[in-house]
């Protein structure tokens, strides 16, 4: 008997259909690690948290695992810890900025200058304090002195009274205040000078001492007690004379200084001789630096601003002069 029309045809799409799902569960099966595979490392790391809190929360055992989270409280105390740190940083840094910046403005002149107000400011502060009080201000400070200052500041006031008169009278009076000043400075050489009255003397090395309190040479108590004085002055009797020589010694031109000395004499003339290019109407400019002036008037009045605006300006100049100028 021949098959019923169109049964042939089912039986082959009932073939086709069952290969056809086959396929598709193939398919889906492949896909499955891709899709896992694609998914982002942030989806994993939070998996992984929550698989560890999990754990904790179990009771899982290991050090491991309560190491890893941290309570609340330990979170607030380790963040203000933190913040903690981050404010003395930025107290440390901004302190530093400011001793930084003011070495800067302060220079060594300008720290004269406050040094000067603050002695300014204490000293009308004790006037006041001894107004008020109804105490002689003077007559407290020199309880403040001993004898030798006093004595020594008298002196001193004398020799400054006595320097005030710079008036030109004639040269005979210029070269005499002249010559008094290099004697305010010369400065004898004492040990030398024994030395060569221990030889005229015919002492032994070291008898005499080199100055006492008024300032000459003495002998010491041993050599006076031996007498030593007067064998060695009637021994040398001929080198006493040529070390104390008067006007009727022939003895001259035989003394021989030595080379400190001579050292002393020329740096005297070399400042000297400074001194009077410096004190010239015409100056040198070599002291000055650079000319940043046009004629005598505009240089005074460089000056005069440069005593105001130096310590603002210094640095901007020096770094046009660098380049680095912004």
């Amino acid at each position: 008997m021949p098959p019923k029309r169109g049964t042939k045809k089912k039986a082959q799409a009932a073939k086709v259909e069952v290969p056809v799902d086959e396929e598709m569960q193939d398919v889906e099966s492949s896909t499955q690690p891709e899709k896992e595979m694609s998914q982002p490392p942030t989806t994993a790391v939070a998996a992984e948290e929550s698989a560890n809190e999990e754990s904790v929360a179990s009771g899982a055992e290991g050090p491991s695992a309560k190491k890893l989270v941290l309570t609340p409280q330990e979170r607030a105390a380790k963040l203000e810890a933190l913040r903690e740190r981050m404010r003395a940083s930025a107290i440390a840094n901004r302190r530093d900025l400011i001793e930084e910046s003011n070495r800067a403005k302060h220079n060594a002149k300008e720290l004269a200058r406050l040094e000067r107000k603050r002695k300014l400011a204490e000293t009308l502060r004790e006037k006041i304090e001894a107004q008020e009080t109804g105490e002689d201000l003077e007559r407290k400070r020199n309880w403040e002195y001993s004898i030798e200052e006093d004595q020594n500041w008298a002196e001193k006031m004398e020799k400054k009274a006595r320097n005030a008169d710079f008036e030109f009278h004639d040269y005979d009076s210029t070269a005499h205040r002249k010559y008094e000043k290099d004697l305010d400075l010369l400065r004898p050489d004492l040990i030398t000078y024994n030395q060569d009255k221990e030889r005229a003397l015919g002492l032994e090395p070291g008898t005499l001492v080199t100055v006492d309190e008024t300032g000459r040479a003495v002998l010491t108590a041993a050599a006076l007690d031996r007498g030593t004085m007067t064998s060695g002055a009637s021994a040398s009797g001929t080198n006493a004379e040529v070390l104390y020589r008067d006007a009727n010694s022939l003895s001259y031109a035989d003394n021989k200084p030595s080379e400190e000395a001579i050292d002393r004499v020329v740096n005297k003339l070399n400042n000297d001789l400074d001194k009077r290019g410096k004190w010239s109407r015409k100056r040198a400019n070599e002291d000055e630096g650079d000319v940043t002036y046009i004629n005598q008037r505009n240089k005074v009045f460089n000056k005069k601003i440069a005593r105001f605006y130096d310590k603002y300006t210094t640095e901007i100049r020096d770094s046009f002069e660098r380049g680095t100028a912004v």
